[in-house]
């Protein structure tokens, strides 16, 4: 029976996240605090919950506590055969998988979400109910062509990304289209969509600075929803992530057809496990 790890997104962290975690793994939080130059664990068990959601500590607070609760799974004896991460939550999974070490995965993150902060004006939404072929006809319709498919969560919700003010504009026209609900995000950014594209030549310049291995075991890639097949291809498929969808239902299902039946979600909360029983 193989087992899949799979390290959640932005959207999991809350107040109070990782606390047994810190306790397990002393120098392993005091290293990402070195690191950082504050106190990460603080953050994420103390708060303030506005600070802890906004993107530049939001992504590290994750990474970190993903990360542990991997290494909380394998003191338990449960390895991975295979693993995922939704968007930042790749990080974790490479670093599960030793394709870089947990301090330089740290480094990525804590860059990563300091450029996508900076990125103002967009916003993003779940469409519930409706399949991505009428989302992506409707916005052409209604001429909203700013605004990208950012996140395949399951057949039934897809995330859109764009900027704010066409996002507010969609929600009306796509509930005339059949949506059951299209519900706004509280995020920060255009996160997965062309938004992010000029901001990632700044991670790509970045990433520079690290060299990848291949990993330990097979990680299946949001942009392409299959494995990673050498180390090289790591760094630009991490650039292209930050605007290119997450292709989370495929990579699912491809995990199961390489023989995934035990899913064990690594991280705050249960919103993959949730998605799960959605995935044909």
């Amino acid at each position: 029976m193989s087992i899949a790890y799979l390290f959640p997104g932005q959207g999991s962290q809350h107040v109070g996240m990782g606390n047994e975690l810190f306790q397990q793994f002393p120098s392993v939080v005091e290293e990402a605090n070195s690191i950082l130059g504050y106190s990460l664990d603080e953050l994420c068990t103390q708060g303030p919950e506005d600070k802890l959601g906004q993107t530049q500590f939001t992504q590290p607070a994750l990474y970190l506590v993903s990360y542990l609760a991997g290494l909380a799974k394998q003191k338990e004896n449960m390895f991975p055969d295979m693993a995922a991460g939704h968007s930042v939550g790749e990080f974790a999974a490479l670093a599960a998988a030793k394709a870089f070490s947990f301090a330089d995965g740290l480094r990525m993150v804590a860059k990563r979400g300091e450029i996508m902060a900076k990125v103002r004006g967009g916003g993003m939404a779940a469409v519930i109910g409706l399949e991505s072929n009428i989302i992506s006809a409707t916005l052409k319709k209604k001429n909203l062509q700013k605004i990208d498919l950012a996140n395949f969560n399951s057949p039934g919700q897809i995330v859109i990304s764009g900027p704010a003010l066409e996002i507010d504009s969609s929600i009306p026209v796509l509930k005339e289209a059949g949506a059951k609900l299209v519900l706004p995000l509280k995020v920060s950014g255009a996160f997965h969509s062309e938004m992010m594209k000029e901001p990632s030549q700044e991670f790509a310049v970045f990433l520079k600075e690290f060299s990848f291995a291949a990993p330990n075991f097979p990680i299946f890639a949001n942009v392409t929803a299959s494995e990673y097949s050498n180390s090289e291809e790591i760094g630009g498929l991490l650039v292209k992530q930050m605007y290119s969808s997450v292709l989370w239902s495929k990579s699912i299902q491809k995990m199961r057809s390489f023989g995934a039946v035990e899913f064990i979600e690594c991280g705050p909360g249960n919103v993959l496990t949730k998605l799960l029983r959605q995935i044909p």
